[in-house]
């Protein structure tokens, strides 16, 4: 019998990826929040009573740094408590549960890269409401993958990617973030990932353990916003992007000099190890994410 999969967030960049690579495992079952809204504890209840899933990957998130400053109790419930509940669900059904969390659950002050042991402290209510997701997920007993996330971007959705071809398109220059660094991770890259590990469990037998838990995901290599707005002006005018500015139209800015109310850590920088030693899995450069998502949307924009 063919396994079930349902996913939460089907709109989303990582929704949409995720529909595609876990297509070839099984029935896989999308919702948007039209369909389920997290704020709602009978409606994540009665999807998952409905679908009797086997894996169930919650890919759904407040996402809004800014605003989740403003809105911290929905943040609070859609990253933290709504991920809690997902995962006493799997558990009562014997279900995985697959969560994803990010890297703004440092403080940034580490000078090298983070590993899972490392102490969390976030600094802003995202990142407090997505360290409150995988406590939670975790203190559920649930058969469990958290995947923390880095600078996430598709070609599908909204991202700084999106944001940034948008804006090279003006013919202002543009000030960026020059002292937060970080590994700009595709939500493509992530969704294989997920999907290997959701196949390794879906053919896991009884004669080893499954190595179930937290793990860092993200692209190799690391970078700060001014310069990934940099390389990705370099690279969409080479992929045949519409795009007015060059790199030098972008002026590097510091944290403090950028309006914002929400802190964020200067150094994201996520250690792979974990993933590498228990899938196998070793991330590509950043770079080579960014100029395959550029050259996908090109090709998308030139069939338009």
């Amino acid at each position: 019998m063919r396994k079930k999969i349902l996913v939460l967030g089907k709109d989303g960049q990582l929704g949409f990826e995720l529909r595609r690579s876990l297509a070839p495992l099984g029935n896989v079952v999308a919702v948007g929040r039209s369909e389920c809204d997290l704020i709602y504890p009978l409606q994540l209840a009665r999807l998952v009573r409905r679908e009797k899933p086997d894996v169930i990957i919650n890919a759904a998130a407040f996402t809004a740094v800014e605003r989740a400053e403003e809105d911290a109790v929905r943040a609070m419930r859609i990253n933290g408590e709504a991920a809690g509940e997902l995962a006493g669900l799997a558990a009562r059904r014997g279900a995985l549960i697959v969560h994803y969390s990010t890297d703004y659950v440092f403080d940034g002050a580490k000078p090298g890269p983070y590993t899972e042991d490392d102490a969390p402290a976030p600094l802003n209510a995202y990142g407090r409401s997505k360290l409150a997701g995988e406590r939670a997920v975790q203190a559920m007993n649930a058969a469990h993958l958290v995947f923390r996330t880095s600078w996430v971007y598709g070609v599908f959705g909204n991202s700084f990617l999106k944001s940034m071809l948008m804006a090279l398109r003006q013919p202002e220059a543009l000030r960026v973030v020059s002292d937060q660094r970080g590994a700009p991770t595709g939500a493509a890259f992530i969704a294989d990932v997920t999907a290997l590990a959701v196949a390794r469990y879906l053919n896991w037998g009884e004669g080893g353990g499954f190595p179930f838990g937290l793990y860092h995901l993200a692209a190799a290599g690391d970078t700060t916003w001014h310069e990934y707005a940099c390389f990705i002006a370099e690279q969409a005018r080479r992929a045949g992007l519409a795009v007015t500015l060059t790199a030098a139209d972008i002026q590097p800015v510091r944290s403090d000099q950028y309006p914002g109310i929400s802190r964020r850590p200067l150094n994201s920088c996520l250690d792979t190890s974990r993933l590498e030693h228990h899938f196998g899995i070793v991330a590509p450069p950043w770079q080579t994410g960014v100029t395959h998502a550029l050259a996908a949307l090109a090709d998308s924009r030139n069939l338009a």
